[in-house]
């Protein structure tokens, strides 16, 4: 059985930091490309960040400079470490895996990252 299973989300003031962790199980991590999706209130789910089973990152827009996706596949874990948090950040983060080849993905259930004073 596949599960992914973000942690790290809360709530934080605008100008800080939060770190999410997506710990993987069921899957031979190192096959898949990860990827970091959010979905504001009210709005469509968007992509974040990615990073290919190579280590190849991508990143939106919206985030470039402040997000850094990373992965340990040791401990088959992606991680998205988020600095400068802006009110348009808050939503509910879901983490993503895809197989490198047969294209099959995974969600988690989401964790809320919510960005206010």
């Amino acid at each position: 059985q596949v599960q992914l299973v973000e942690s790290g989300g809360g709530l934080v003031q605008p100008g800080g930091s939060l770190r999410l962790s997506c710990a993987a199980s069921g899957i031979t991590f190192r096959l898949y490309n990860m990827g970091w999706y959010r979905q504001p209130p009210g709005k469509q789910r968007e992509m974040v960040a990615n990073i290919s089973s190579g280590g190849r990152t991508n990143y939106a827009d919206s985030v470039k400079g402040r997000f850094t996706i990373s992965r340990d596949n040791a401990k088959n874990t992606v991680y998205l470490q988020m600095n400068s948090l802006k009110p348009e950040d808050t939503a509910v983060y879901y983490c993503n895996a895809e197989h490198l080849s047969s294209g099959r993905g995974y969600w988690g259930q989401g964790t809320q990252v919510t960005v206010s004073s």
